[in-house]
């Protein structure tokens, strides 16, 4: 029987590593279009300049998507394979590493580069982090655990923007402050210029702290060592992986098709996008799958199993994917629709603070509200069921997201601030349902797996997604309103797929 200290230390860790996933993930989003100005030229007048910044811009965005995607498959299958703790410290030391590394990019490749990897790691923990807290807590604390899970992922994106409001208020200061510790001139420069994006990336390695405390106080899932007993884990093998890996360069082709031009100005023909993403997902999907049919197919499963639980994997994808292709085709949108509105002028927060507090203010007011929506939404799905929960979830989010864009966003100011936070309070519920609901649909020696492929692979859809805004914009000459509200229209997908989703409330997690 797992002791309270263990459940605690265990819930600990998990609870620190969404976070920084959070801030992990919040980073680029803060500070990515200064960074990228910065590396691509130093011609603030030039014309392709902010066209050039986008791009580059959705095709990160898009990269850090399919990391996250492969990473959740990668790393589920380790956590099932040698362990939920091993793995998740393997996977925070990752995403830490490669996030203070970003500060010392000197190129936008360079950038993508460790963005990419970096999602690798924070793709995996956050099915490793779940798939233990729920295996070590009783059942009856899902719904609170799964609330608390979203929750401090989205405290994560509030304390960035905290530290980037701090940042903004001490200016020259910690410049001064740097050179008192010895640091010359140009590196003071080289850090705090353009709105100190090198130091924020920088600190986003801080998270490795947090491998000690998991690798000296966290022990291991009772749950998956008694499936290590019984042999079942070691039908698990390396060579599977070689598949993911294909899967990855798969995604990054499909990406392609959007970003390469046969001139400039001048993108390859839109039949041969839209078909060659369908074969890609088709292709990525078989790819991510692979080693789950595999280890089926070892462990002498019949059939019928195998069919379930591969099912159950693709439903999970595609409830993941719906709130996940809104997020990055539509939420994450309206940092930038904020960079729009201030460049405009259309600005008025009073005399307390500029145009440079407008982003980290709307992140705050988004994170929070998305923390509180993530605790209503898997309480929610507690007391009334998970099916029914998400299907409310799919009503208010369409509604919100569409509103936003179509009738809100014409000029910054606190409304605009409120009205964010409104928009993350409803949207963002569903990261608090997920984490209640995945592991619930898979035994526990593909729990991590399941959870893995099920919640990241939506990301590969999302990645498109983002990709498709960019496309959107510039269909729609530039209107954020009009071009981000389309997002709105998943939802409806989301309500057909619950239709097909088991009601899981009341039930033990499956052994």
């Amino acid at each position: 029987m797992t002791s309270a200290r263990a459940r605690w230390l265990a819930l600990t860790a998990a609870l620190l590593g969404w976070m920084f996933d959070g801030l992990e993930m919040g980073l680029f989003p803060l500070v990515g279009r200064p960074a990228l100005r910065e590396l691509m030229t130093t011609d603030s007048v030039n014309p392709q300049l902010e066209s050039a910044v986008g791009a580059w811009f959705s095709v990160i965005n898009a990269g850090f998507l399919i990391g996250a995607a492969t990473g959740g498959v990668l790393f589920g299958w380790l956590g099932d394979r040698i362990g939920r703790v091993r793995a998740m410290t393997l996977s925070v030391l990752l995403y830490a590493g490669c996030s203070g590394a970003c500060g010392f990019a000197a190129a936008p490749w360079q950038l993508a580069t460790l963005r990419f990897a970096g999602a690798l790691g924070m793709g995996g923990e956050w099915a490793l982090g779940v798939a233990l807290v729920m295996e070590m807590w009783p059942g009856a604390g899902r719904a609170w655990l799964a609330g608390w899970i979203g929750a401090f992922g989205n405290l994560g994106y509030c304390l960035l923007a905290l530290i980037a409001l701090g940042l903004n208020r001490v200016g020259g200061d910690i410049g001064r402050w740097l050179e008192s510790l010895g640091l010359a001139g140009e590196t003071v420069a080289y850090f705090t210029r353009n709105g100190n994006w090198r130091l924020l990336m920088a600190e986003g390695a801080l998270p490795a702290v947090l491998t000690l405390l998991i690798r000296l106080f966290v022990p291991e899932s009772e749950k998956w060592t008694a499936e290590k007993k019984s042999g079942t884990v070691s039908h698990w093998r390396g060579t599977d992986l070689l598949a993911v890996l294909v899967g990855a360069v798969v995604g990054a082709g499909v990406l392609s098709l959007w970003v390469v031009q046969i001139k400039a100005d001048q993108p390859l023909p839109l039949w041969l996008r839209i078909t060659g993403t369908l074969i890609g997902v088709a292709l990525i999907t078989v790819c991510y799958l692979f080693p789950s049919w595999r280890y089926f197919v070892r462990a002498n499963l019949p059939g019928e199993q195998q069919t379930h639980l591969l099912g159950r994997m693709l439903l999970a994808a595609g409830l993941s994917g719906v709130p996940l292709l809104a997020t990055w085709g539509g939420v994450m949108w309206v940092y930038n629709l904020v960079d729009v509105h201030v460049k405009a002028g259309h600005f008025d927060l009073g005399t307390s603070f500029t145009g440079d507090d407008a982003r980290p203010l709307t992140q705050v007011s988004s994170a929070f509200g998305a923390a509180v929506g993530c605790m209503v939404a898997a309480l929610a799905g507690g007391v009334i069921g998970r099916k029914w929960a998400y299907g409310i979830l799919c009503v208010l989010s369409g509604a919100t997201l569409y509103s936003f864009y179509a009738f809100y966003p014409a000029f910054f100011d606190w409304g605009f601030v409120l009205a964010a936070g409104g928009v993350g309070l409803i949207t963002a519920g569903f990261y608090g349902w997920l984490p209640l609901y995945l592991p619930e649909l898979f035994p526990t020696r593909v729990r991590a797996m399941g959870q893995g492929f099920g919640f990241n692979f939506g990301r590969v859809l999302a990645s498109v997604g983002s990709l498709q805004t960019g496309a959107l914009l510039g269909a729609f000459d530039g209107d954020y309103a009009k071009a981000c509200s389309v997002a709105a229209g998943v939802y409806v997908l989301g309500l057909a797929l619950v239709l097909f989703a088991p009601e899981t409330k009341g039930k033990p997690l499956p052994e």
